[in-house]
């Protein structure tokens, strides 16, 4: 796929309008709420005490001295912030008017945006299931029209290898070294492992997990035969979607796979915001917002 600069400015332009600014005065500048840990360095060790967030204890110390010990943090006022972004061909699924891809893309502009507005550093790593290209964090309404000009102008692959998101967010981990606050976007159809690389990714960041999902990957429509196409193996099988059995069983399962994987989330202590193709980006963000600023008064937050 070719974009031009022009496409990022005029996307970048358009959801300044009607989400960036819209957003800027309903968090009102409290972009800290958004974020557990941003900012941090490290300053010394003490013993653990009741309400420490677990992530800070250093297990080698509590093996060591046979004490729970926690590492304590210095506040840094800029945050450093990196968009790990899964571009594998399953992300170009769409029932509707916009796909998986498209929402990443808006996304990625919407928060890079108000961060860099802040004086934020913003990052990006690409990950098509093949290769990956890095954009290191920098500063600034330029340097996020560059972003997204890599995005856009990322080739879509038609056939991938099966998606190894976990190998990608373990190489992202040995590479980020900062404590960063990092947004892993993605709809995690991939092959296993990734559940325990996205818990190592938070233990050493603050990671949130961006899912991307479509409706029809729930529930299946009565709209008689239809074609299944594997994205990534391009594999391809008939199917008779007015068989109510088959719907039924498809829901069923697409049912346990959501609970698997809701069910990883939260033993990696990750928080999850989930970007439907449906979805009004500007709701989808300002409910995320809502669920941090609740946990942060009920004292869930460290």
């Amino acid at each position: 796929m070719s974009a031009s600069p022009r496409q990022a400015e005029q996307l970048l332009t358009r959801l300044e309008w009607t989400v960036v600014r819209r957003l800027d005065g309903l968090l009102q500048g409290d972009y800290r709420t958004l974020f557990r840990g941003i900012g941090l360095d490290f300053a010394d060790l003490r013993e653990y005490q009741v309400h420490d967030d677990i992530r800070h204890i250093d297990w080698n110390v509590t093996a060591r001295t046979q004490v729970t010990h926690v590492r304590v943090y210095n506040e840094d006022r800029e945050i450093t912030a990196w968009f790990l972004l899964d571009l594998s061909p399953s992300v170009d699924f769409g029932s509707g008017v916009a796909n998986k891809r498209q929402v990443l893309t808006e996304f990625v502009a919407v928060l890079a945006r108000l961060l860099t507005h802040q004086g934020n550093k913003v990052g990006v790593i690409l990950f098509d299931g093949v290769s990956e290209h890095v954009v290191p964090p920098r500063v600034g309404r330029r340097h996020v029209l560059h972003m997204l000009d890599k995005i856009l102008a990322h080739p879509r692959l038609l056939r991938a290898p099966q998606t190894d998101l976990g190998a990608f967010l373990r190489r992202a981990l040995s590479s980020i070294r900062r404590r960063s606050v990092l947004f892993v976007v993605s709809d995690f159809i991939s092959l296993p492992g990734w559940q325990e690389a996205i818990s190592a990714v938070n233990q050493r960041h603050e990671a949130v997990a961006v899912r991307l999902v479509d409706p029809l990957e729930m529930a299946l429509p009565d709209i008689g035969l239809l074609a299944f196409e594997d994205s990534e193996s391009g594999e391809q099988v008939f199917v008779d979607t007015s068989d109510g059995s088959f719907r039924r069983r498809f829901a069923t399962d697409a049912a346990r796979l959501e609970e698997a994987t809701m069910r990883a989330f939260a033993r990696a202590g990750i928080d999850v915001l989930e970007l439907s193709t449906e979805d009004d980006l500007l709701d989808a963000v300002v409910r995320f917002a809502g669920m941090r600023k609740a946990q942060a008064r009920s004292g869930f937050l460290g």
